[in-house]
């Protein structure tokens, strides 16, 4: 891929961008520039026409710069163009977080000193996902996991975990404390 520097005037946005960028976007954005430079160049057709970077063109034009990196995909067909325009947006809409690795990367970035805010995410976001991380958050300790459409154990698995034994099955049968202790009844405690 080649990427070449383009002057900020000859950035053509496109007329019909059908999505809606907010202030706060272009904020992130332009403070990711400046964090960490342009890692990410602008896209355009033959014509300077963006296809992807709207955001990026604006953030830039926020701070004052003057030209930008740009990938020209002069391959493309109109019909590309306009199509790919499309899914790059769209695609990031089907993607989710794992909120557990995601709370703990952002406590290994706060160890490290980096500022948060530079994440994306808001002050609340942040203490959100650092309270998840941190094991403080405010989970159901009731809340009861819908069940897998293929499960792991089934009733009568013994599972063996180091000199511990565990066993999916029914605590009122007397027949499966027999398989969990393995015929020692003193190992059973009647407290």
């Amino acid at each position: 891929m080649k990427v070449s520097i383009m002057a900020l005037d000859k950035i053509i946005p496109f007329a019909r961008n059908a999505r809606k960028i907010p202030p706060q976007a272009i904020d992130k954005v332009a403070a990711s520039i400046q964090e960490f430079g342009w890692r990410v160049p602008i896209v355009v057709d033959k014509d300077g026409v963006i296809i992807c970077g709207h955001t990026r063109l604006l953030a830039a034009q926020k701070l004052g710069l003057t030209e930008a990196p740009v990938h020209v995909a002069d391959n493309l067909t109109p019909a590309q163009v306009r199509a790919y325009r499309l899914l790059d947006n769209r695609s990031h809409e089907e993607s989710t977080w794992d909120l557990d690795l995601l709370g703990l990367e952002l406590f290994d970035l706060k160890d490290l000193g980096m500022d948060l805010e530079l994440t994306g995410f808001d002050f609340s976001e942040i203490d959100e996902l650092l309270a998840r991380a941190n094991g403080t958050g405010l989970g159901d300790e009731e809340a009861v996991p819908d069940l897998p459409e293929t499960p792991v154990s089934k009733p009568g698995n013994l599972w063996l975990l180091g000199k511990h034994r565990l066993l999916c099955g029914d605590a009122t049968a007397l027949s499966n404390y027999d398989l969990v202790l393995a015929g020692d009844m003193a190992a059973m405690s009647l407290a």
